[in-house]
């Protein structure tokens, strides 16, 4: 059986057990802010700007709303995010970060440097993996 595929030569079990190891290495990061991987990203999403509704957190993400309303409601039980309706809409709900989140970043600033040194690749072989993998899900996402 020469021609069956092998599990070391899949790109998607590559993958798979690149992204379990991110995240694992991530963990004890987080822990320090007292955030799981799912929360830092939404975080991240609010640090980049905020308000952000339910629906373009969950776009920016790739979430649908029985993901994203746990892990928002979560947030917002360790007071770091708000969820408030929009006033010029009704059905918009806007997520904010509070005064604890905002302060949070300044926190995290250094993780993703944390995980660079981690993966013992340098900058240059970093921005090319992460461009590669971009062009990649862009691919896939089209392709259905």
């Amino acid at each position: 059986m020469t021609d069956a595929p092998r599990l070391n030569r899949q790109l998607c079990f590559a993958m798979y057990s690149a992204s379990r190891a991110a995240t694992a290495a991530y963990r004890p990061m987080l822990e320090e802010l007292g955030l799981t991987y799912p929360q830092y990203l939404v975080m991240l999403v609010l640090w980049e700007e905020e308000p952000r509704s339910v629906r373009e957190l969950g776009e920016e993400l790739g979430l649908d709303s029985g993901t994203l309303s746990p892990l928002l409601k979560r947030l917002e039980s360790l007071g770091l995010v708000e969820r408030r309706r929009s006033a010029t809409d009704e059905r918009r709900v806007e997520v904010f970060l509070t005064d604890a989140g905002s302060a949070l970043s300044a926190r995290a600033t250094g993780i993703p440097q944390r995980l660079a040194d981690a993966a013992g690749l340098s900058p240059a072989e970093l921005d090319q993996l992460r461009e590669t993998l971009s062009r990649l899900a862009a691919a896939l996402h089209g392709s259905h």
